[in-house]
């Protein structure tokens, strides 16, 4: 059997293809933007999707299988295809903090939106503070086409409970333990973006103590829910 078309590897090539599904339900992306990608468990590997192919085109098999350089597997399914141009950000995210089992990119319209002002989303309310820890932070201002984002991701995140970061002037990056983790941080973070905003046009926002974010951020990582398995931070 080829090293690329294990039984991990088909099973991420799976869950990677349907996952991209809820980007399109949430409304987190338009056209061919955005992408998801997981990690393959017990492998050097990741899956990610193809380079500029509809979302209603894709499938398992045309998913991209790459190493942790984020260079494309020969030989295996999907590889005459280019991988997404974001796939040497995933790789040095991947490479950098071993617990991210996956790594979801968008530009969803409000938390772009605070990214175009390189604004954080400050925590006012309840629900930040479940999901994130706290503020929703800022990346720097980093060109696409190498590994400079995926420093900027790493950088920021590193140490810090947020799963996602507003990179300046591009989008949103969210990590995961696995690639559904990172999807739903991406759609929190977008519907927390939504609603700051929405609050702010009314006045002043109100902040939450910091001793009630940790309160919160606690029970929802750990208690909250059939079977919580706690945060990356």
């Amino acid at each position: 059997m080829s090293r690329s078309e294990t039984p991990a590897v088909r099973g991420t090539r799976e869950r990677v293809a349907a996952l991209h599904a809820e980007l399109v339900r949430y409304g987190l992306v338009v056209w061919t933007g955005g992408n998801v990608s997981g990690r393959v468990p017990g492998e050097d590997l990741f899956v990610i999707k193809p380079s500029g192919v509809d979302y209603a085109e894709l499938a398992p098999e045309n998913m991209i299988v790459c190493t942790l350089d984020g260079e494309v597997v020969p030989g295996s399914l999907g590889s005459e295809r280019s991988p997404s141009s974001d796939t040497a950000a995933h790789a040095y995210v991947y490479r950098h903090m071993p617990d991210v089992g996956g790594v979801v990119h968008t530009h969803s319209t409000y938390a772009t939106a605070w990214a175009a002002r390189a604004e954080p989303i400050p925590c006012v309310i309840t629900a930040m503070a479940d999901e994130f820890g706290g503020e929703i932070p800022v990346g720097p201002f980093a060109i696409i086409g190498d590994d400079s984002i995926g420093r900027g991701v790493v950088a920021t995140l590193s140490g810090h409970r947020s799963r996602a970061v507003l990179m300046q002037n591009h989008g949103v990056f969210t990590i995961g333990r696995d690639a559904r983790d990172a999807v739903k941080a991406a759609v929190m973070a977008e519907d927390v973006a939504r609603t700051v905003h929405i609050a702010r046009q009314g006045g002043p926002l109100v902040a939450i103590p910091e001793k009630a974010i940790d309160s919160l951020f606690d029970r929802y990582q750990n208690v909250y829910g059939q079977n919580p398995e706690g945060s990356l931070a």
